[in-house]
């Protein structure tokens, strides 16, 4: 299944990022990726991808937030000012999450481990991509564009925020079962795809990059983001 924008997205929405100088910049202001820039002046407490935010959710026993986009998708743009711009969801994620934007231009190999553990455990993917991870970086929870409430058929984000800061705090345990089966139905499709590109490489255009290659490159880049499971957990 190929990741796609949002489906609800039109065609062909090309939108210049823009940065709104309003307050304290976060941490993103020290990135070089216009697109986390963007996101520089947002009341989210934004960390880039890196120990930093782990070792702080770890310490702070708090859920990850993930939300991975790019500069000229639309519906990242939508999401931003509906929600990242708005003090109300600023305010939850903040207490109770650590947030970690990624640039999926920047960081193509987060992008596509990421979003093999959306397409496993939603059927879909897209982009916004946004997951709730461990401070172990395992998921528990993915979807793709979230609007602030309820619309398009779609969960909305502060009702999603609450329920899973809720669970986070009275029943972890469940959560933490649930990222082990996702984590291990992840790293099965991970797999699946790298026997599926080495069988592919046979019949190569001169100059072309083996399969078997960016097999071996998808699998390093899964073993380094994403931790294996111990067990199988529950089922999502």
């Amino acid at each position: 299944m190929n990741a796609r924008e949002n489906d609800i997205a039109p065609d062909t929405v090309e939108q210049k990022p823009k940065i709104t100088h309003q307050g304290k910049p976060n941490r993103l202001i020290q990135e070089k990726s216009p697109y986390l820039q963007q996101h520089a002046f947002n009341p989210v407490d934004w960390y880039p991808w890196g120990d930093e935010a782990f070792q702080t959710a770890t310490e702070g026993d708090k859920p990850i937030f993930l939300s991975i986009g790019y500069s000229t998708c639309h519906w990242c743009h939508v999401m931003e000012h509906e929600s990242f711009e708005d003090e109300e969801v600023a305010k939850i994620l903040n207490e109770h999450f650590v947030s970690i934007k990624v640039d999926r231009e920047e960081r193509p190999d987060i992008d596509h481990v990421y979003m093999t553990v959306c397409q496993a455990m939603t059927g879909t993917g897209g982009w916004p991509l946004n997951l709730f991870l461990t401070p172990q970086k395992k998921p528990f929870y993915a979807g793709t564009y979230f609007p602030k409430t309820e619309r398009y058929g779609n969960p909305g984000l502060i009702a999603i925020l609450k329920q899973i800061a809720n669970l986070w705090n009275t029943n972890k345990e469940s959560i933490i079962a649930s990222s082990e089966q996702a984590t291990q139905t992840a790293c099965s499709w991970l797999r699946s795809s790298a026997v599926r590109l080495k069988s592919q490489s046979s019949g190569l255009r001169p100059g072309s990059v083996p399969a078997s290659i960016r097999a071996a490159h998808s699998c390093r880049a899964a073993a380094t983001i994403l931790p294996a499971s111990r067990s199988a957990g529950i089922k999502m």
